[in-house]
């Protein structure tokens, strides 16, 4: 089931692509990023009642689920915050399929750095992660890979996703899943809205003209995709949760090749194929030791 809502997130991430690059038309990386995260936690509040009455059972609200829930709303949201706001930028100066293809290295930085928390994955999931790289360079990349700016931007926003990642590995069980996804779109908001007020002059009309991709970048990307990632992360690998979410890569392609009727190459085809491969290897079931 976790998978599946992990895939899921993938699908709705993969179509945001569009909504980010027609938002920025209208708005600078800062004010896009703050509308769309604010939107987000909006979009929470009333859903956090609703759904404690449904599940019968109010969360826990002792003092140090209170610590847990802020420490992890704080780290989330800065580290999302700081995350887009570099994938933003990086996405202005160089290339769509560099920038997909850079960001979603955070499959590879997730078990590197957890590493060095005690999340060491087993040998498998590196196969894995292997297969799922040389899938997503045959997908996303065409010509020279020469680093330019916008790829250490986005390179810096890889490590920043994977930092998140293992954020809410850490969080996620110990907190209501809902309510720390809802404060850390506040707090990225809250991120967004300083450089938005330092560096950019939004305006209402401009605002106006992009409600479009920033309703849904905040109700679905955000409010939505978010949130599933929080709850479907809880008791996952994160090494493996990273694998499925690279999976956007995959679902921005189809979606561009089903509803916009756009060609896709084998080239292209065969990296889909690896890539699923890969997530299929990560979720075998591992081998079992004789006990004598």
């Amino acid at each position: 089931m976790h998978s599946l809502i992990l895939i899921l997130t993938a699908m709705i991430w993969g179509a945001a692509f569009v909504a980010q690059s027609v938002g920025m038309d209208y708005l600078g990386p800062f004010t896009f990023n703050a509308a769309r995260f604010f939107i987000g936690g909006l979009v929470l509040l009333p859903v956090i009642p609703l759904l404690d009455r449904l599940g019968g059972h109010a969360p826990d609200k002792g003092p140090a689920a209170r610590r847990a829930l802020v420490r992890g709303g704080l780290l989330c949201g800065l580290a999302l915050g700081a995350a887009s706001t570099a994938q933003q930028f990086g996405v202005q100066y160089t290339t769509v399929g560099k920038a997909g293809f850079i960001t979603a290295l955070y499959i590879v930085l997730v078990p590197l750095l957890g590493a060095f928390v005690g999340r060491r994955p087993a040998g498998r999931i590196w196969g894995s992660v292997a297969l799922a790289v040389v899938g997503l360079y045959l997908l996303c990349m065409e010509g020279s890979f020469r680093l330019g700016l916008g790829d250490l931007l986005v390179l810096g926003c890889s490590v920043l996703f994977a930092v998140h990642i293992l954020i809410i590995d850490r969080f996620s069980p110990l907190v209501d899943g809902v309510r720390l996804s809802c404060l850390q779109f506040f707090v990225a908001a809250a991120v967004s809205a300083v450089g938005m007020l330092a560096f950019e002059q939004p305006t209402l009309p401009a605002l106006t003209a992009a409600w479009a991709p920033v309703l849904y970048a905040g109700v679905l990307s955000s409010g939505v995709g978010y949130t599933l990632q929080v709850v479907g992360q809880k008791g996952m690998d994160p090494t493996v949760a990273s694998l499925l979410l690279s999976l956007e890569s995959v679902f921005s392609v189809l979606a561009g090749w089903v509803l916009l009727h756009q060609s896709m190459s084998g080239r292209e085809l065969a990296g889909c194929a690896l890539m699923f491969a890969g997530i299929l290897l990560a979720q075998l079931p591992a081998r079992r030791t004789k006990t004598a």
